[in-house]
């Protein structure tokens, strides 16, 4: 194969992703398959450390971490031919359960090895790049709450643990958003996501039909609703079957503009303050190493 860098985030996955990082050295070296090793020491410097690993010719960077490593990453190689490999070690690894990634180090590193890349959709909102899901209302305050249990349980967990918490002290937020060329609507929501992958917070399915190639976003709007129907709905959500309650509104789209005051908006996990937010697909416009 041909060149590889291997961009590891040391503290993702609670140091789950330095035992990977280990393991596919190891593997890459008993293989006998050159690469260079870079590791992140802050906060987007996995971006820099891709961008780095493009410009010196690499055919592939890997990326050894959770959701917020793999969105660093894509973004330093968005816009390049390097393709982008992914061994999860993370808290959440949403994205790759959309695209079929193996769970196991050894077979996610045996699928970069061996499946050529695929052309795979990224979206910009604003002037930033991402690769699953961007969002607002409900699902920023579950994460706002998942990153204080993270301390202390694993896996999904801390996500169900935020959507409770959220469901009894939630109300819904106001915002105009706009969908292609239709007209601007302006109402109250519960949750508003626009989904290239269909997984949010360690497995929960926001956008059960997304399709991370097909140049589509799925837009999902789901209308306020009381506490208790809140939790009546709560096992539905998690069977995937969010699409299915009266509330909801789905359709697929190409871009997405959302105003509101002192908005939040999600972007793979990483919540920021937004008035306005100009949301565009990207057809293809990354190489992934993927079923």
């Amino acid at each position: 194969m041909e060149s590889i860098a291997v961009v590891c985030n040391p503290i993702a996955g609670n140091g789950l992703s330095l035992t990977a990082s280990a393991a596919v050295q190891t593997s890459l070296k008993g293989r006998d398959i050159p690469f260079t090793y870079l590791q992140s020491e802050h906060p987007r410097h996995a971006t820099e450390l891709a961008k780095q690993a493009a410009l010196s010719g690499a055919a592939t960077c890997i990326a050894i971490g959770g959701d917020g490593t793999l969105l660093e990453v894509a973004q330093g190689l968005y816009g390049t031919e390097t393709a982008l490999g992914i061994i999860p070690a993370g808290t959440g690894n949403d994205f790759i359960k959309t695209i079929g990634t193996p769970k196991e180090t050894e077979k996610a590193l045996d699928a970069i090895l061996t499946l050529p890349p695929r052309k795979t959709d990224i979206v910009t909102l604003n002037d930033r790049v991402f690769l699953n899901e961007t969002g607002t209302g409900f699902d920023v305050m579950v994460l706002d709450y998942a990153e204080k249990a993270k301390k202390y349980v694993k896996g999904l967990l801390p996500y169900l643990y935020g959507v409770l918490k959220t469901i009894f002290h939630y109300s819904g937020i106001h915002l105009t958003y706009q969908a292609d060329d239709g007209k601007p609507v302006e109402k109250d929501i519960l949750v508003l996501g626009a989904g290239n992958g269909r997984f949010i917070g360690g497995g929960i399915p926001i956008a059960p039909e997304a399709i991370p190639d097909d140049g589509l976003l799925d837009l999902v709007i789901v209308e306020e609703m009381r506490k208790l129907r809140m939790l009546s709905v709560l096992p539905g959500l998690m069977q995937g079957k969010i699409l299915s309650f009266k509330e909801t509104t789905f359709t697929r789209i190409r871009s997405l503009l959302i105003e509101g005051k002192g908005l939040r908006i999600n972007i793979d996990g990483e919540i920021i303050p937004l008035d306005r937010a100009e949301i565009t697909v990207r057809p293809g416009a990354l190489l992934v190493h993927r079923p």
